[in-house]
């Protein structure tokens, strides 16, 4: 049973302690969500955040965890640092330096990359950290009451320099929480920050039930799509390719090596959540741009590109699906992987070791590719559509349901793990498949 699995955490100490450094780190992250940056009325930003919802603010904002809105020390939250990993990886590709880091250094080329990904993440903050300075002093509340209290270079290095400090910082509890807690600690972030939104949203839709707004029968039904919509994203998410590897049997002394049969798994959603937040970014940039522009035509531009339009839509899909496999070029490499393979002696039953193999590998990820990418554009296109037919506040959107599950899986999976490899049965119970070694 699940109690069971839960009784054996408390029987590990080591295990305790990482959780509670997980939970304490995360509580320091909320906490300085609530710490704002000098110089800003608050009411101001929070009643023009309030028209700005269907544009990159809105998307900055959900995935800083509401730092944006209230303009915290940790407003731009862990994404200038996503975004320098982003382009590193990106530059291995076509850099033979980082290349070489990446594959021959070993454990000292992967800490010099996280080293420049960190100067990146400085370089990024210092450049969004001033544009959100200036852009904040030319903003103001749909009532006409100004953001910034008194505007000039004073502000702007105070925020800077704030804004800086705090990404530095939650980058900082990231790596602090990969090393003492659970999981990777960045996505932890993420996933908090998305999370910490939906009780008041729960609270916001039992108050339209409770005016009438909304219907029970409606509140039942889009709950169980929702329902519907997690399970088939969990399906998906542990959906892969599995294509069979055998290993020849060779002597070395006096021994036999090899024999066995593995197999390579390939991944339906090999690109993971990066597509929908690139196509979210592109397609919100024109909304973005009408915020701080009367020019007519830029209006009139941003009008075909609002969420609910069919035009919107039809881009977004076509993005997703385009990073989809633009991602996944990125981030595998079959020619490697087919290398790999035969350097250990090993081959694909039915094809031959080499190129042929690097050509088998390649088609039956582009196979699946296609396939996770409709179910990727399904899943962020699918709330937008109940919005706009029965007008529900539906909170979480593709891209962060996709983060929610995804870290939520991953989360469980290491708990999962560790109970196993402590020899315990897992947080299911017997009938777990995950079942520890007698």
């Amino acid at each position: 049973m699940a109690l069971s699995g839960v009784d054996n955490i408390a029987r590990l100490p080591e295990l305790k302690k990482k959780l509670f450094w997980t939970f304490l780190l995360l509580a320091v992250y909320r906490i300085g969500i609530h710490i704002p940056v000098p110089g800003v009325d608050s009411a101001a930003l929070a009643d023009f955040f309030e028209s700005v919802q269907n544009t990159l603010f809105g998307l900055f904002d959900m995935f800083s965890g509401g730092g944006l809105r209230n303009l915290s020390i940790f407003a731009l939250g862990i994404m200038p640092y996503i975004s320098a990993s982003i382009i590193i990886q990106l530059l291995t590709v076509v850099s033979p330096e980082l290349k070489r880091l990446s594959k021959e250094e070993g454990a000292q080329g992967r800490k010099k990359i996280t080293q420049y990904t960190r100067y990146g993440t400085v370089l990024i903050t210092l450049v969004q950290g001033f544009g959100i300075a200036v852009g904040l002093e030319s903003m103001s509340s749909p009532t006409g009451a100004p953001v910034v209290l008194h505007a000039g270079w004073a502000f702007r290095g105070i925020t800077i320099l704030t804004l800086t400090a705090g990404t530095i910082f939650l980058m900082w509890l990231g790596e602090q929480m990969t090393d003492r807690g659970i999981g990777n600690g960045i996505s932890m972030i993420i996933f908090a920050g998305i999370v910490a939104g939906l009780p008041s949203a729960i609270f916001n839709t039992v108050r339209l039930m409770q005016a009438g707004e909304i219907t029970l029968f409606l509140l039942l039904l889009v709950g169980a799509v929702m329902v519907a919509i997690l399970a088939f994203i969990v399906y998906m998410e542990r959906g892969q390719r599995r294509i069979p590897i055998h290993y020849a049997k060779r002597m070395m002394g006096r021994k036999m090596f090899g024999g066995q049969t593995t197999h390579l798994p390939l991944r339906i959603n090999t690109a993971g959540v990066i597509p929908p937040i690139f196509a979210s970014s592109i397609l919100m940039f024109p909304a973005t741009l009408a915020t701080f522009s009367n020019v007519e035509w830029i209006q009139r531009v941003s009008a075909y590109f609002t969420p609910d339009s069919i035009i919107y839509n039809i881009v977004f899909v076509a993005l997703i699906i385009f990073f989809c496999y633009f991602y996944t070029a990125i981030m595998f490499d079959p020619k490697g992987i087919s290398e790999n393979i035969q350097k250990q002696g090993g081959f694909i039953p039915g094809i031959r070791p080499g190129a042929k193999t690097r050509e088998y590998i390649d088609k039956v990820l582009t196979r699946i590719t296609l396939w996770g990418s409709f179910y990727v554009a399904a899943i962020c296109v699918i709330p937008i559509l109940l919005i706009k037919q029965f007008n529900v506040p539906f909170y979480f959107g593709g891209t962060a349901l996709l983060i929610v599950v995804g870290v939520a899986m991953d989360f469980m999976g290491k708990i999962e793990s560790y109970l196993i490899s402590r020899q315990y049965e897992g947080l299911m119970g017997k009938g777990s498949k995950l079942k520890g070694r007698q």
